[in-house]
């Protein structure tokens, strides 16, 4: 398996959580290409880590649907899965509405000052050219939501299915038409500054919901959009 450059990725110190992270991303990113056998020990030696927190990561990406597993013969990173994405996207949309709902209330000024900084560097992103830093900024819009929220089931529903979408976006397109969602942005704040809790989740779910175009030209070769 051909893994990144360089050795020691991860602290020896660190806990499991980190090799977990390093994999997922390096799936999500397309480092680690649909199909591509992971073994135990090219993983130890890219993250410097023992195989115990390699192994942990591995069934935690497989419940995540970022990895099979056949037992003694195989561990690989799943191939896009069309079915999968369309759940991912419709559990993402409801979770990412009721972050609003719940954050709303209490939403500060300097937070949605963060989401107005966010949306502009996702806007930048764009116009650049650059996925990744749109995809970066993108999280760090919704973030800001789903962190006030103080819900952490919410966000442990949103780590386990985000990723499959996020994947979809930075493996199929090499740059992003998602310059609705910038507007579409500035309404989420726009509404949540206005105080209108409704308005602000349908926006928010909505905004998510533009995934679907995305999702259906993998079966089509249709539109593409970014949350």
């Amino acid at each position: 398996m051909p893994v990144p450059g360089g050795r020691g990725l991860v602290a020896r110190s660190l806990l499991r959580e980190d090799a977990y992270r390093a994999i997922r991303d390096a799936i999500v990113d397309g480092t680690l290409a649909p199909g591509e056998r992971l073994v135990d020990a090219d993983l130890v030696e890219w993250l410097g880590v023992s195989r115990t927190p390699v192994r942990e990561a591995l069934a935690r990406l497989e419940q995540a649907g970022l990895v099979q597993t056949k037992p003694g013969r195989y561990t690989m990173v799943s191939p896009l899965d069309v079915r999968a994405a369309r759940n991912a996207q419709s559990v993402t949309a409801a979770m990412h509405e009721l972050a609003v709902r719940e954050a709303l209330p209490d939403l500060s000024a300097t937070e949605l000052d963060a989401m107005r900084s966010a949306n502009a560097r996702f806007a930048d992103a764009l116009h650049r050219g650059d996925a990744d830093a749109a995809i970066a900024a993108d999280d760090d819009f919704h973030g800001v939501l789903v962190t006030a929220s103080a819900n952490d089931a919410l966000r442990e529903v949103l780590e386990r299915y985000t990723p499959v979408l996020r994947r979809l976006e930075r493996l199929r397109f090499s740059s992003l038409s998602g310059r609705d969602s910038v507007a579409q942005h500035e309404q989420i704040i726009a509404l949540c500054e206005a105080g209108d809790v409704d308005a602000a989740a349908a926006a928010n779910r909505a905004n998510w919901q533009t995934l679907a175009a995305l999702i259906d030209s993998l079966d089509g070769g249709g539109p593409t959009a970014s949350s």
